[in-house]
């Protein structure tokens, strides 16, 4: 196994980090405010090439592999975590089942739109009914002709508010249970597709999520997705490869946690002397960098069994488990190696310590997650 980058990408992955650093994190503040990421910050994103980490080069992206990808997700996750979440909603679960499962017609029409960040993609499978239960979807899509005619509400949908594109999980077959469901692309700007109430989060302002009501929006059957009745199975699929990038985008948080744990170590006084001289402050940054350590290591061994072409279900799993568990202990130690001011909403480590928390959750709970790996060993 080798985990060194080509050069090109080595290049990208600094610029990334470089632009998390410079750009993004400066802003924080005013994406706090406002709720959104301003336009400006979406180009440059664009600009840099994120809209397109998970689509091939004959259609604009960067036909990047899991290994390279992850390695830039990682980057992005010292950005702003907000930020971070609207590119990893489009470029992980948004985009990688049309990449893999689409037609050439639907690849043409879509991804160069999709690569550029003219069109924001998202993923709709919750429902205010089945969240970790994926199988009680109720949203149903019957077929009608040429078209299937979508109904159902869907809910904390990640970019919902400013998508063009989504890719919808719905009932086929209601005689089939989790057999008999089907993935369709839906274009937001279809009558009896509209954007429900948005949801006001703990944190991670400015990755807006939404509900997604479908009212007999009639889509057109050139739509589907992958095979007819075969969307749940395929959502497992692109679920599972999101999941690495979440570990991989949670040890970038993890490590700008670090720096500024050092940061302040080396230059917050007490008792005369910088609190970085005391062994107990020493130990937190410590266990904070073996955590660090350890999930790149993990996804780094993930993504690379997915550019294999693995089947890495349980490994995508424990690498989403460990990382996003590890997170919040490294933000925990960040906020308490910061005293009463990690505590403060002008000190990013408040932030970060909010933002942090719905990594486990999101696309598969810590608990899902360790029912994936028992089934694994058990079954």
């Amino acid at each position: 196994m080798d985990f060194n980058l080509p050069p090109e990408v080595e290049q990208m992955r600094r610029a990334v980090l470089d632009f998390a650093h410079d750009v993004v994190e400066p802003r924080a503040h005013e994406i706090e405010a406002t709720n959104r990421v301003p336009d400006d910050l979406t180009r440059a994103a664009a600009d840099l090439g994120l809209f397109g980490l998970s689509i091939p080069e004959e259609y604009g992206g960067l036909g990047l592999d899991m290994v390279s990808k992850c390695a830039l997700y990682e980057a992005l996750g010292h950005a702003h975590m907000g930020f971070g979440g609207v590119i990893s909603a489009h470029a992980s679960i948004g985009t990688t089942g049309l990449v893999t499962l689409g037609t050439e017609e639907q690849k043409r029409r879509f991804l160069p739109r999709m690569a550029t960040g003219e069109t924001i993609a998202g993923f709709a499978i919750t429902e205010p009914t089945s969240g970790s239960d994926a199988a009680n979807i109720r949203t149903r899509a019957e077929r009608r002709g040429d078209v299937f005619v979508l109904s159902g509400t869907k809910h904390y949908i990640s970019n919902a508010p400013v998508a063009g594109l989504l890719t919808v999980i719905a009932v086929t077959d209601p005689t089939q249970g989790a057999r008999g469901m089907s993935a369709l692309l839906v274009e937001m700007d279809t009558p009896g597709v509209r954007v429900g109430r948005i949801d006001e989060k703990m944190g991670q302002r400015g990755a807006l999520s939404a509900e997604v009501i479908f009212e007999d929006a009639e889509i057109p059957a050139a739509n589907l997705l992958g095979p007819l009745h075969g969307g749940y199975r395929e959502a497992l699929k692109i679920l599972t490869n999101g999941r690495v990038g979440i570990a991989a985008r949670a040890t970038g948080s993890m490590a700008h946690l670090v720096e500024l744990g050092v940061a302040h170590a080396r230059t917050r006084e007490q008792f005369g002397r910088p609190i970085a001289d005391f062994q107990a402050v020493q130990f937190m940054l410590a266990e904070m960098q073996v955590d660090v350590v350890t999930s790149r290591a993990t996804w780094q061994y993930v993504a690379w069994l997915v550019d294999q072409g693995r089947s890495v279900g349980m490994e995508a799993s424990a690498a989403k488990l460990h990382a996003t568990e590890a997170l919040s202990r490294v933000a925990d130690k960040a906020v308490q190696i910061a005293g009463g001011m990690g505590y403060m909403k002008d000190y990013p480590v408040e932030r970060w310590y909010r933002d942090q928390r719905l990594l486990r959750i999101y696309e598969g709970t810590s608990e899902i997650q360790k029912v994936i790996i028992a089934r694994s060993l058990l079954q």
